[in-house]
């Protein structure tokens, strides 16, 4: 009895675990509307790689361990910032409480601009095969402060996206999407 108590304790006390570091890196995402057609398409679910962006607070930890040269509100990533061209899952910033999946299209320190529909980034034109219809719209050249990403849906004509609100503050990603798992049909990794 005592020993199958002990097994039953060290399951449970494992699952939790386990259950513990999905929820801290890994979330799943519905994508509603059409933004991201054709790569996404509305219904489609995604698994979202929340540790990938990690950033670790260097100022703090290096009042922990004090041998580390960090000066305060410093902060590193555990493994990258986001890329251009990643698709991403973000807190929507007019209404945190939503979340919206986008395309980097630029980061910290770079200028976008728009051109009647075609994209350019730090005055190169940005190859984008991802995209069917870039639309006519433009926009004036802007340069990204630190910790700011140019985010855009793929479906230009039909997306609401940095254009509309401005650039996304890192601390609005929640993570790199990883894996579209349904419908199967539609099974893809990023």
């Amino acid at each position: 009895m005592r020993r199958s108590l002990r097994d039953f304790l060290q399951t449970a006390l494992l699952s939790l675990l386990v259950f513990a570091a999905l929820q801290m890196t890994i979330q799943n995402f519905r994508v509603e509307g059409s933004s991201m057609e054709e790569t996404l398409h509305s219904g489609q679910y995604l698994l979202v790689n929340k540790l990938v962006y990690t950033r670790l607070d260097m100022g703090k930890l290096a009042t922990l361990l004090p041998f580390l040269d960090a000066q305060e509100g410093e902060a590193r990533y555990l493994f990258h910032p986001p890329h251009r061209g990643e698709v991403v899952v973000f807190r929507y910033p007019l209404d945190p409480s939503r979340d919206f999946v986008k395309r980097v299209i630029a980061v910290p320190g770079d200028a976008v601009e728009i051109r009647d529909g075609r994209v350019y980034v730090n005055d190169r034109l940005v190859p984008e095969p991802y995209v069917e219809s870039d639309g006519h719209t433009s926009m004036r050249r802007t340069v990204l402060g630190p910790d700011e990403f140019f985010v855009m849906g793929d479906n230009r004509p039909n997306s609401n996206d940095s254009r509309a609100w401005g650039p996304v503050p890192i601390d609005h990603i929640i993570g790199r999407a990883w894996l579209a798992y349904w419908p199967l049909s539609e099974w893809k990794l990023f």
